[in-house]
This record gives C-alpha cells, structure tokens and sequence, in this order.
C-alpha cells in the first residue's frame, strides 16, 4: 500500500515539473542586447527582448498597417503639427503605477531630454506633449512629421514607469518598468535573460508561458545544434542554408518573412581620427560597392535565399527608386575609380560580428575586393562592444545590419542624416537632409515617394553605406509550439503563442 501511495505521490511530482518545464519557453538569441532602456536601446536583437517587455504606443500587423496597442485610437490635426493619442484604459506599469498621459508626457520629455538618447532624432521636430485628460495626450510638432506614428511603433513608443524613471540610482538599462507581458528577473551577461509574467498585464489572457529564458548563442551551428537536443525551443535568425534540414525533420517547425531590413557596410566618413582618408572620397567608396558581387554572394552565403539590394528598402519596397539598380560587378570600373581618386590599392580595416554568418560573408567580401585593388582587414569582436566602437569613431568600418523601419525616414534618416545621433559613420550631406524633410513634411503618397527617391539618388553617389542584401527573417522551433507569426520587422511576438496540446 505504500509502495502504491509513493508511486502515485511521484507520479504526480513528477508531472508538476513537467508542467512547470512546460511553461517556460527557451529562445535562442544571434547576439547579446544592449541596453534595455528604451531611451539608450540600439540594437536588433534589444528590440527582440524589448517586445516582450515593453509594449509600444502602437504596433504593427504582419502587413505593416499600424494597429493600436497601447494607444487605442490616434489623430492628426489638420496642419500635421499635432498628435492626438486615445489612451488604453485601465493600464498599469509592471511596478504597478498607472499608465495615462501624463506617463506619455512624462516619457516624450524624456526621450527629447535625456543626454544618451537614441529616441531624440527620431521624434525630432517634437515640441513636447500636452495632457488633455488622464487618457488623451497631445504631442505637438513644430512642423509637420508623417513619419512620427511609424517610430511610436518602435522604441520611441515604449514607455517606461514615471516612477521607476526618476527613483535615485535606477537601473533602466537591465530592468526596465514598462507596460508589458513580462518583466526582467535575472540578467547575465552574454549568458541569460530570464523574464517572468506580469499578473496585471492588460491582456495577460493572450500570453501563456510563465517564463521566458533568452539565451545568446552567436554561432549559428550551436545554436541549431541546442534547438535539435531540446536545449532550446526557438530560435531566431536561422540561416537560410539550414532551412531545407529543419523542414525535413518533423519535430521541427519553420516561420519566414521577407524583412525590413539591410545589411551592409557602414564606412566612417568623418568620426574621430580613426576615418580612414581614402575612404572619405566618394569614388574609393563606389570602387568597394562596385567590387562586391551581390548576387554571387547571396547564392553563395545564402543558398540564393536572400535578395540583393544597393538600397535602404529592398528592391520591392514602393521606396526603392528602380532608377538606381543593383550594380553588377565592375572590377574594371572600381580599379579606375581608385586611380581617379589617386591610388592604386587601399586599405580598410572592418569590424565584423563574432557570428559564423557574419564572418563567412565578411570573408566572401575581402576575397571579392581584393580583385578590385581593396585589402580588407577583418576585425572579429563581440556585437555590443563593435556598435559602441563605431559610435565612438573607434573603426574605418563595420559590417553592420539594420532591423528595418516601415517608414523609409526611419530607414535613412537614423543613420545619415547630418548630426542624428545614429549616424556612427558621420556622414553629413545638405542635399540628403533636404530629401528627407521634404519627406516628413508631406503626408502625400506620391509627393512622400519622390523626396525618398531623390534620397536614394544622393546616397547612390556618395556611398557612404555599401548596401549589400536584404535577409529573410527566418525562425525555427520545435512542434510544440502553436500560433507563431513571423512579422517582417523579425520581432519575436508571443501574443497567442503555446504549446500544443
């Protein structure tokens, strides 16, 4: 009889644990974040996590249309210079502070104040932001900014407890207060992130794992190498030659979607001493465009899986201005365009990410300019540590991608505009900068679309970025898990998200 009543008592032990195993869910990561404060946040891989803490003003559909996430309903005022937002209700802060607008107040100045801001270029033009009532706030513009309700679907829309913001020696950077699904318990560095649910959450019912356990894993092959020994059960950012393997297996499921995003090589034009003079002519600049084979590389690296681009929006995109292709391979043309600039081989050193993919590609590239008269020196370091060294001017390049933006401004604009805070290359050029505000100022398709090609005409001559493809977003995760959707932003959404039963 005790033999029965200790097998039973066991048995149900042991399936409690499983049940527990059950609700956390293990993702694999490609990098380490940075920082989590949605005011300092840079990287791709911060907003991956971020979407499970934060929620945004807005968000996005898997079609890119805008929908409403914490602002249930938004108006712009006949001039363009004023933003009304209708306030979710009911809201509370993960601390348990409440979510209204003077909270929305609260983080606009902040985001337009605060000295290490990301956030203040890409709501520039912002004035400040006006309390209505407890659940309508007005944000006010100095001129008209049609790009504004794009980056409230971004970090720019994220808000942070009032409260938590302004408590002396706050730590924003690893636990963030927001209004979200989930909340930081642990974080160690290049090791876990460890999140665990909200009970006050406002729509706590469309989220089903208890714990969330992201884990970096750079190189590629571990990382799929844990998703197949059940150490595992999602990852991001598969490599498309790995793709065909994992559809086969049955234990395994597959999500895609063309992304937002590019990558490329960001060229430090004029930050610090460290710019390397060649590079700061435009001709030596086209040389290294013109010696990359881009659809050699895509099919190489890429089993032909992602699509090669020589734009900040893929060839797709109704941004992308088709007067201005995809160059093909010109060794000739790149070899006379180093002597007109004076030389008849350059240097550069290029910091690229520890990441197998990255340093394949970068490889592919170095052997493609060498032919071309250009030696490149790869430079192999961690991803956090190469964003904080091409801000400070410490590189002559970096291999580097971007997450995508629905919104072309927030595509160019964070990173080539004269003086904005994303712009690590320094690039600076009157005649870009004069697209671009044409192109917030107007809230016509058509007039939008023009000022956006001319952008694209004047970063096709100076090259100060070598856009060389755009991916696919592409998750992996075993079968048990259910209601997955893969946005072509490449953020990991787990409303709806579960195991099967």
């Amino acid at each position: 009889m005790k033999r029965r009543i200790f097998a039973a008592a066991f048995g149900a032990l042991l399936a409690s644990a499983v049940a527990a195993e059950a609700q956390t869910l293990r993702i694999g990561l490609a990098e380490d974040p940075d920082s989590f404060d949605p005011a300092k946040a840079w990287s791709y891989v911060g907003r991956v996590v971020l979407a499970s803490i934060c929620d945004k003003l807005v968000d996005i559909a898997p079609d890119t249309s805008f929908v409403p996430q914490l602002a249930e309903a938004w108006e712009t005022s006949p001039d363009g210079k004023a933003l009304t937002l209708r306030l979710r209700a009911g809201v509370t802060f993960s601390d348990g502070e409440p979510f209204n607008a003077a909270a929305v107040k609260f983080n606009i100045e902040r985001f337009l104040t605060m000295p290490e801001s990301r956030r203040k270029a890409e709501i520039a033009g912002v004035t400040g932001a006006t309390v209505i009532d407890d659940l309508t706030v007005r944000i006010d513009l100095e001129k008209p900014n049609a790009p504004l309700i794009a980056q409230f679907s971004d970090r720019a829309g994220m808000m942070v407890s009032p409260k938590a913001a302004s408590a002396p020696g706050a730590k924003l950077d690893d636990n963030p207060v927001c209004v979200g699904p989930y909340r930081v318990v642990e974080r160690i560095a290049q090791d876990k992130i460890v999140l665990e649910r909200v009970p006050s959450y406002w729509d706590k019912g469309k989220f089903h794992f208890e714990k969330l356990v992201y884990q970096p894993v750079p190189d590629d092959a571990v990382r799929i190498a844990n998703l197949r020994a059940g150490q595992l059960d999602f990852i991001e950012r598969v490599p498309p030659t790995e793709v065909a393997g994992l559809k086969a297996d049955p234990k395994f499921a597959i999500a895609a979607a063309t992304s937002l995003a590019y990558q490329g090589i960001t060229i430090n034009v004029d930050n610090g001493p460290k710019a390397n003079p060649a590079f700061k002519k435009p001709e030596v600049r086209e040389a290294l465009s013109l010696a990359i084979d881009r659809k050699a590389l895509n099919e190489v690296a890429f089993a032909g899986q992602y699509l090669p681009g020589n734009q900040a929006q893929p060839p797709n995109n109704k941004f992308y201005n088709k007067d201005y292709p995809v160059p093909a391979r010109d060794v000739a043309k790149a070899k006379a365009l180093l002597k007109q600039a004076g030389y008849e081989r350059v240097n550069l050193k290029m910091l690229v990410p520890n990441g197998t993919e990255s340093l394949q590609v970068a490889q592919v590239i170095q052997s493609m300019a060498a032919e071309a008269g250009i030696d490149i020196e790869l430079q192999s370091i961690e991803f956090i540590s190469m964003l904080k060294a091409a801000k400070e001017g410490n590189s002559e390049s970096d291999f580097v991608g971007w997450s995508g933006r629905v919104d072309p401004d927030g595509n160019i604009a964070t990173l080539l505009q004269c003086g904005n805070p994303g712009n690590d290359g320094h690039y600076c050029s009157a005649e870009l900068d004069a697209a671009l505000a044409a192109g917030r100022a107007s809230s016509d398709p058509e007039k939008r679309r023009l000022a956006y090609f001319k952008a694209a005409e004047v970063i096709a001559r100076d090259n100060p970025i070598i856009y060389l493809y755009h991916r696919q977003y592409i998750a992996a995760f075993t079968a048990k898990v259910a209601g997955f959707v893969q946005y072509p932003d490449g953020i990991i959404r787990l409303r709806g998200v579960e195991y099967r039963q």
